[in-house]
């Protein structure tokens, strides 16, 4: 227990090693059946988007989505779970683990998760050719970078809430949205001037500009610096809600 935040980090890794045949339908094969039908088979309609060839302006869509939805379902009733129904989060906290412990190991285990999956995507996008960048490297980056800001805020939102219904809301009103709307399927260009501004305050939207500067060899709209100042804020902002979410809760 040298350093406890490693040692919860080890935990959840063990818990999934248990798990991991459930999740591979949608972590590696969902996306790459999505990006196939999208793609290749809508593609073949709208023929190209600035200039690319429509499979190759979604690839960095998809990868950026599959990122996002992975960290908001991981952190959803795995989080909750641990305070209400089994309080494993009660027991940890009963050892020399604290709660910023907690909190570090528990991120560090999504992010590995979404890494995993981004590169596992990557690298079957690239063996189709569906790259026009060797920038495209840096994009699992990216995709740790808006896991971390996704996962911390939504962490926080589950270890606060006492029921899991108010996660229908989460993913009606947050997730599916900012799925359809932060640019993954189309320039958010496309979009009413007045509904602009909801995708610019989407951390999947900065992390699909990123993604797709780097997979087509292009400038994103924002400075990049923009674009990963706004991830960073939603991370350390997740991360200190969490913080007091997690306190609260363990007082129970």
């Amino acid at each position: 227990m040298a350093r406890p935040a490693v040692a919860v980090l080890e935990r959840h890794l063990t818990l999934y090693k248990r798990l991991w045949r459930a999740s591979v339908f949608s972590s590696f094969v969902l996306p790459v059946l999505f990006l196939a039908s999208i793609g290749l088979g809508v593609g073949g309609y709208v023929g190209e988007v600035a200039g690319v060839p429509y499979v190759e302006w979604i690839v960095p869509g998809v990868l950026a989505s599959t990122a996002f939805q992975m960290a908001v379902g991981e952190c959803t009733y795995s989080v909750l779970g641990e305070f209400k129904w089994s309080r494993q989060a009660h027991a940890m906290y009963a050892t020399r683990v604290s709660v910023p412990d907690m909190i570090a190991g528990w991120l560090a285990y999504v992010v590995l998760r979404v890494e995993v999956a981004v590169v596992v995507f990557l690298a079957v996008v690239a063996a189709f050719g569906a790259l026009g960048s060797a920038w495209a490297l840096v994009t699992p980056l990216v995709a740790a970078l808006l896991a971390l800001s996704v996962a911390a805020p939504v962490t926080a939102f589950s270890a606060w809430i006492d029921h899991d219904s108010y996660f229908a809301l989460l993913f009606r009103f947050v997730m599916i949205p900012s799925t359809l709307f932060a640019g993954v399927f189309f320039p958010v260009e496309q979009l009413p001037v007045l509904v602009r501004p909801l995708a610019y305050v989407s951390p999947l939207w900065h992390g699909v500009e990123l993604c797709r500067a780097a997979t087509l060899g292009v400038a994103p709209p924002w400075p990049v610096w923009a674009h990963a100042g706004c991830l960073v804020v939603f991370a350390v902002a997740g991360v200190a809600w969490a913080r007091v979410a997690f306190a609260r809760r363990l007082r129970d």
